[in-house]
């Protein structure tokens, strides 16, 4: 019998912990709570934690921060939780390597819907299926290890990456010196139809390129093209 997914409540609210607790056990998942980033990760070390639904505002080490450290360890999803819920916190949230956000107050309904769309695109068995396969992609010196999903630089420098933006780098190098639009690629990373001033997708690139040391005013990798999207420009990708 298959094990219901874990979720990991992090909220400095005991309200709001128990509420989503208990709606959370109701809609059949497993839970834990943590108030705090020391509890967090007593949690981790506990349990195998399959989502992580993170407040933003905590006190001590900020939603924020913890969400970096998580990035750097793990590629358990992130759906950052924000009291404030401006464009701004949403952006950083995202560009520390969240998979979604919810800015507060919210139906714990739709907090049900988005845990439920980022289990599905985290843990869709055809395309671990798929990465399991390919092993290893190659291009411009640069090494992509679809399993353990890090980056190895020329340099040999590792990179772990986020969710969000592992799969951003894999479709951009299954289709390589092709303009990819930014619908095309926030339904296929995000799993949601683009709402007027989303940004998400361009904050995940500009990580992307971060991670590649590709110079956003020249890019020499991945480059903007005007009106439709996204290239990846290399001569060739090679998979082992």
């Amino acid at each position: 019998m298959t094990k219901p997914d874990h979720i990991l409540i992090v909220d400095d609210d005991p309200e709001i912990r128990q509420l989503l607790s208990t709606y959370l056990d109701e809609a059949g998942y497993r839970t834990s709570v943590a108030a705090e980033g020391r509890e967090m990760r007593k949690r981790l070390e506990e349990h195998r934690v399959d989502l992580v639904v993170l407040d933003l505002m905590l006190p001590g080490e900020d939603g924020l921060s913890l969400c970096r450290e998580l990035r750097v360890r793990s590629n358990i999803p992130v759906i950052m939780l924000t009291a404030r819920g401006t464009l701004v916190d949403r952006i950083v949230g995202l560009e520390m390597g969240a998979d979604d956000y919810l800015g507060k107050p919210f139906d714990p309904r739709e907090l049900l819907a988005r845990i439920k769309v980022v289990l599905r695109r985290t843990q869709s068995f055809p395309e671990r299926a798929r990465l399991d396969e390919a092993g290893t992609l190659r291009f411009a010196g640069w090494r992509l290890d679809t399993s353990t999903r890090q980056l190895r630089a020329p340099t040999g420098l590792v990179i772990s990456l986020g969710n969000s933006d592992y799969r951003l780098l894999r479709l951009l190098l299954q289709h390589p010196n092709r303009a990819l639009s930014r619908d095309f690629l926030l339904n296929h990373v995000f799993d949601r139809e683009r709402e007027p001033f989303d940004r998400s997708i361009d904050v995940c690139v500009s990580r992307v390129r971060q991670h590649l040391g590709d110079d956003p005013r020249n890019p020499a990798l991945i480059r903007t093209v005007r009106n439709e999207g996204y290239m990846l420009t290399v001569d060739e990708v090679f998979s082992e």
